[in-house]
């Protein structure tokens, strides 16, 4: 009744304090509202990029069936796939089959994921945490984190030979620097009243970082091991320059030292399918782990 009284008194020219306040939006109003926007920016887009593939292939079909590119640079879709039926059978050079090379690059890589995980993401925190791990750490990080895999590779060789271990080693180095810098970003970017409310409420040192600092930075943490384990088969070819026997990125190298550009098309495809598998592995990982993303 006062609001509508309010309303008839109210003239054009009176100032905003003089009209009546409109009245709050409900929270049901503004959840359905928030999830409409989100909606446009999250919605389905595997008929997109299914779209996008196939034009691709149909644009590299066509080039390659009018001549416009010589099969030396550019195979057939056809050629590559005959490569593709010709690697299961063990039909390249070297006699190894594909799913060996595939098998060897794929342990190579979650070895160096996994060991770069257990040691970045502690590291990670304690940078984000502690003032002195953050001056020790961060400088070496730093330095090392632009400088590409093989300007250290030399380094490796003579330090560790040319066995297993110098090929893990590189892979790990590249997956080690994005995944301890999210971390720390993750843990610098908690909300210092979440800290002060737990230490109120008499938690230690290790009950803030275990219950507060890691749950609220696993977001960060999750998306670093994304980009980790996207620099891990990056790099994947250029630790198998060292002295490999199999491997998808050996057997890349090995094919382009014959011109076999349809077993180095092939083995690129395969490598872009692996490290799309697993990134997609990751995000469900995501989702799963930190379902409330995106939601706040």
């Amino acid at each position: 009744m006062a609001a509508t009284e309010t309303k008839l008194l109210a003239r054009p020219g009176d100032p905003p304090a003089a009209r009546a306040p409109s009245p709050p939006e409900s929270a049901r109003r503004r959840r359905k509202r928030a999830l409409s926007y989100g909606a446009l920016g999250q919605g389905a887009t595997w008929h997109i990029s299914l779209a996008t593939a196939l034009v691709l292939l149909a644009s590299w079909w066509l080039a390659t069936r009018l001549g416009w590119i010589k099969p030396l640079f550019l195979p057939s879709p056809r050629a590559t796939f005959d490569a593709f039926i010709g690697a299961i059978t063990g039909d390249t050079q070297g006699g190894t089959p594909l799913a060996q090379h595939v098998e060897i690059s794929v342990l190579r890589v979650l070895a160096a994921f996994g060991l770069a995980v257990v040691t970045a993401v502690p590291v990670g925190i304690a940078m984000g945490t502690s003032r002195i791990a953050r001056g020790i750490a961060d400088p070496l990080i730093e330095f090392y984190r632009p400088l590409p895999p093989l300007a250290y590779l030399p380094l490796i060789v003579i330090w560790l030979g040319i066995d297993e271990s110098a090929k893990i080693t590189l892979i790990f180095l590249a997956c080690f620097a994005p995944l301890a810098m999210a971390s720390k970003a993750g843990v610098r970017s908690v909300a210092i009243e979440q800290i002060n409310a737990a230490r109120s409420l008499g938690a230690t040192r290790w009950q803030v970082i275990r219950m507060v600092v890691l749950p609220a930075a696993l977001p960060e943490i999750l998306t670093g091991m994304r980009i980790a384990i996207g620099f891990g088969w990056t790099t994947l070819v250029a630790a198998e320059m060292v002295a490999a026997t199999a491997g998808l990125g050996q057997m890349v190298l090995n094919a382009s030292n014959f011109l076999r550009t349809d077993i180095v098309i092939m083995g690129i495809v395969v490598i872009g399918i692996l490290a799309y598998c697993f990134d997609a592995l990751m995000r469900r990982l995501e989702k799963a782990l930190t379902p409330w993303k995106g939601r706040m």
